[in-house]
């Protein structure tokens, strides 16, 4: 779906829009639990403690792997979101769906008693900034909305 109202930059030789770069960054944003299983299981000796650093309550650690779930998806479906349209639509509520929770998530913790933190203010704040974002930005809904066949 080409438009007037980007550059030929945003496109790719397909003729398909290039997400944005911050879009990548968002979803590494949202699948941060991930990217530390991932990097806690590739320190084998010391994945465990790793963990229990960033995750003292291991229940904490397998829940906040859920939000993260349409991010990772995002990512796998990226390079072929044109065999999968309608997965790939479905794919930006849900982001903004999760996004919301990972605001709402660090509040919460706090309402239960963890301490508040530097680290856990300033993910707020940029879980604040991802939501804004993504609701508002212009190329990401039209790379969403693109119609491929």
């Amino acid at each position: 779906m080409k438009s007037t109202e980007f550059f030929p930059s945003d496109f790719d030789h397909h003729g398909r829009l290039r997400l944005p770069l911050l879009f990548w960054c968002l979803l590494l944003l949202q699948a941060r639990t991930w990217v530390l299983f991932v990097i806690a299981g590739a320190s084998r000796d010391q994945g465990a403690t790793l963990l229990g650093l960033f995750y003292p309550d291991h229940d904490n650690f397998w829940i906040s792997l859920l939000p993260g779930v349409p991010a990772v998806l995002a990512f796998l479906l990226s390079g072929r979101r044109q065999h999968f349209p309608r997965l790939w639509r479905a794919l930006r509520p849900l982001l903004i769906i999760a996004q919301g929770v990972l605001l709402v998530w660090q509040p919460w913790l706090w309402l239960q008693g963890e301490p508040l933190s530097g680290i856990g203010l300033s993910l707020v704040i940029i879980d604040l900034f991802a939501l804004w974002w993504l609701l508002t930005n212009p190329l990401l809904r039209a790379c969403f909305r693109e119609i491929t066949e």
